[in-house]
């Protein structure tokens, strides 16, 4: 799939999904998929192995959760090849986002990509989460690659500011995590989020903590 192609089915996955971006982030989101489908022979980063159904599976489906963001430094906890973080950033340039991840490989490819995108609004950390120091703290911790809520809030309680929340990307709706949930967290909103030609479900769950 040449660039014009990818970009081509960018457009009419945006338009289907009622989103509008500057040229400068289409062409960045569309230079991420390359090399996220260039490293992934190596690197093994995503089992998602064709450029157009990283699209759908990747690239969309991070961004439909932008609108629902509140504040402007942000930490994605576990990225992986830095999803949802770097589409995120890419179409939310005035945000900060850490990308945080224990591989080593994944985080080479982060700064690969954070070089050659010039992307000045993300910091790949290469740490454990439960050993990341958040000075100052966040104002949204995001995470789509925790097994559950419950290891997200605990392993991550102390990263979100006073006011912060945690947004967590899941496909069926987790009402069997959700009543899980220690009860000093509490869920502020379960949102249904639509993601064109995507098969099956996907949810944002934003969590707030208890003020004691």
């Amino acid at each position: 799939m040449g660039n014009t192609t990818v970009l081509n089915k960018l457009n009419r996955l945006l338009n289907s999904a009622g989103i509008t971006l500057p040229e400068n982030q289409k062409q960045q989101l569309v230079g991420y998929v390359e090399l996220l489908h260039k490293w992934n022979k190596a690197y093994n980063l995503t089992s998602v192995r064709l450029p157009e159904d990283m699209l759908v599976r990747h690239i969309l489906d991070s961004i439909v959760v932008e609108p629902h963001l509140q504040g402007s430094r942000f930490i994605d906890v576990g990225t992986g090849p830095g999803l949802p973080g770097i589409p995120l950033a890419i179409v939310r340039p005035d945000s900060h986002f850490t990308l945080l991840d224990s591989l080593g490989k994944r985080v080479r490819f982060l700064r690969q990509v954070q070089h050659e995108l010039h992307l000045e609004n993300i910091t790949p950390v290469q740490s454990r989460v439960e050993e990341f120091p958040a000075q100052p703290p966040f104002d949204g911790v995001i995470s789509r690659a925790f097994a559950s809520m419950n290891d997200m809030v605990t392993w991550c309680k102390h990263l979100p500011a006073e006011n912060g929340r945690f947004y967590a990307l899941k496909g069926l709706r987790p009402d069997d995590e959700i009543a899980a949930l220690p009860a000093e967290f509490e869920v502020e909103e379960v949102i249904r989020l639509q993601v064109p030609e995507l098969d099956g479900e996907r949810h944002l769950v934003k969590i707030k903590p208890n003020k004691t």
